[in-house]
């Protein structure tokens, strides 16, 4: 069995997110993307990040249609640090027959040797699936020197290029811009109905 594993605060989870995910379905031959909702990660502390039932709750309505889909509770169910790395090995023992393929941005990719123990991080991963853009520039063979190995488990995604972030969508709901088409329908409407992010403020992606 091939998982992907799609970490991330979704706050909230838009198309952006599922066309991502989808992608990587489909270009990494995976049969399933375990959506790895982070309640709080160790690189935000002290930024806003909305109450962890809420972006259960739109993560949900995001994927509700999606069987290849699915909610993990590895981080939500532990205590916090939420290391990515603690993570690929709770999820290792989960699974233990399958390849996890853990997918990530080229940002996070340039990134990666700050990791909290980058080395144990890719050891864990089967593959690393790197959402490429249009135009960007990877260099695989610097990162190499540093993380020996790194190129061996890299597996590029080709993925449109979305200028689309849930920060974004927060400011725009604050501002009372049009915000509903960066939104699953369902998404939207629970936005909608309960009135989440008319207030927030400061809040980072």
């Amino acid at each position: 069995m091939r998982l992907g594993i799609f970490g991330g605060t979704f706050d909230p989870p838009h198309l952006g997110h599922m066309i991502l995910a989808a992608e990587a379905l489909y270009q990494l031959r995976l049969e399933r993307v375990l959506w790895v909702l982070t309640p709080a990660p160790p690189h935000k502390t002290g930024w806003l990040i909305s109450p962890l039932e809420q972006r259960i709750a739109l993560v949900q309505a995001a994927i509700q249609q999606a069987p290849d889909f699915e909610l993990s509770r590895v981080d939500i169910d532990r205590q916090s640090p939420h290391y990515t790395v603690d993570t690929m090995h709770l999820l290792r023992n989960k699974f233990p027959q399958a390849d996890l393929i853990y997918l990530m941005g080229g940002d996070s990719l340039h990134d990666l040797p700050n990791w909290h123990e980058a080395m144990r991080f890719i050891q864990a991963c089967s593959g690393i699936g790197v959402m490429r853009r249009p135009g960007d520039s990877i260099d695989l063979e610097t990162l190499e020197t540093s993380l020996p190995g790194l190129g061996q488990k890299v597996h590029f995604v080709e993925a449109p290029l979305l200028e689309i972030s849930a920060r974004q969508i927060r400011e725009r709901i604050a501002n009372r811009r049009p915000y509903q088409y960066y939104l699953l329908p369902a998404v939207y409407e629970m936005v909608k109905e309960q009135g989440y992010y008319q207030d927030f403020q400061g809040a980072q992606d």
